[in-house]
């Protein structure tokens, strides 16, 4: 258990009692929980495939420490910091996602992954949250130095982070990040008119999406007609929510992994949901809710225009990955390849909410010195 006394003014005793040990502590339950489900799903998958049995268990634990690491890192920030590693992260990550064009290798019909010797890196998961905080950065700007332009800067950079999504393509991640780009927007004084044009444009790029790219027509024909197409992983995913029941089957007893392709990544939920039961599963989904809640609760107290902007994005990019994700095995939306937050099978997934989050944890912490302020 760590300990320090209040009057401790080392950087990690600073740190303890100013981060937002609840939510630390509901990550780490988090995180837990999420090992248990990749122990329990992804045997079945990795025998299934050739592999050993504990061969994404393994892999998942060593994506998970640097992970963990990283997010008490960047956690150690502050705004200033947290801007700054933002920026350059940003920077990176635009330059890395465009490379994919060129020498990305193409699974499934997008080209989202760029391989180095030993490692295979996704630069648009670290877009993600990197963007979030730019944005913020961009908006206050606009509020707070009289003269620039923040808003048309961040308009402008939303059109090239949207447009090297679409591209590859990426819609799913290009609208979660639109999302929560509006919602910043949104928080940081738009007026009541440009939220009217820019709901329009977002309704009328959903209708555009749907009949210029085949993947999506596809998808949502399937969503809303269960005939129009195979609908195996989303059946599976159903029975396995009713084999579940109130109190599951226990840890590892389930079926529905033996079954379905991605259990132990995009499915997983579903084997929650088996193995678990409902109390347990609705508590997965309230842990979700208690993390974002909680970090808009400590916003609440800080008058920091570029701290509630970046800090709510990124809460808002957190729970709406959740929620997709949940909702995706549910049939309560279109499927989408997108990861649940800490407890899916993931590399790159891992490491950038490894950063998301530890900037959440930084941006929410109190009582800054002069020092720490943007």
């Amino acid at each position: 258990m760590m300990a320090f006394d209040r009057t401790d003014q080392s950087i990690l005793g600073r740190w303890w009692w100013t981060v937002d040990r609840w939510m630390l502590a509901a990550l780490a339950v988090l995180v837990g929980y999420g090992t248990i489900l990749i122990m329990a799903a992804s045997p079945a998958v990795a025998a299934r495939i050739g592999l050993d049995s504990y061969h994404f268990v393994e892999h998942h634990v060593v994506m998970l420490i640097p992970a963990l690491l990283l997010m008490i890192a960047i956690s150690l920030l502050s705004p200033r910091g947290v801007r700054r590693a933002a920026l350059i992260v940003f920077g990176i990550a635009v330059a890395l996602t465009a490379a994919t064009m060129v020498v990305g290798v193409e699974i499934k019909g997008a080209r989202r992954w760029i391989h180095f010797p030993g490692i295979s890196i996704q630069p648009s998961e670290f877009l993600k949250p990197a963007f979030a905080v730019v944005a913020a950065w961009l908006f206050s700007l606009q509020r707070t130095s009289p003269g620039f332009p923040g808003n048309f800067v961040s308009i402008l950079a939303y059109l090239v982070v949207v447009a090297l999504l679409l591209k590859q393509p990426d819609l799913g991640m290009a609208f979660v990040v639109s999302v929560v780009w509006f919602c910043q927007f949104f928080l940081a004084g738009l007026n009541i008119w440009f939220v009217v044009i820019l709901g329009a444009l977002g309704c009328g790029g959903l209708v555009g999406a749907y009949y210029l790219l085949p993947h999506v027509h596809s998808r949502i024909d399937r969503f809303l007609d269960p005939a129009a197409g195979d609908q195996y992983q989303v059946t599976r995913s159903l029975e396995a929510f009713g084999n579940g029941g109130l109190l599951g089957t226990g840890p590892g007893q389930g079926t529905v992994k033996m079954q379905l392709p991605d259990a132990h990544a995009d499915f997983i939920f579903a084997v929650a949901g088996e193995e678990l039961g409902l109390l347990w599963t609705l508590a997965l989904v309230a842990l979700f809710g208690f993390i974002v809640l909680r970090g808009f609760s400590r916003l609440l107290k800080d008058s920091n225009l570029f701290v509630l902007l970046a800090a709510a994005g990124l809460l808002v990019q957190f729970g709406m990955q959740a929620f997709i994700n949940m909702a995706s095995s549910l049939h309560m939306m279109p499927t989408k390849g997108m990861t649940l937050p800490f407890v899916s099978y993931g590399g790159s997934s891992l490491i950038a909410l490894g950063f998301g989050m530890g900037m959440v944890l930084a941006l929410t912490r109190r009582h800054f010195g002069l020092g720490d302020r943007p």
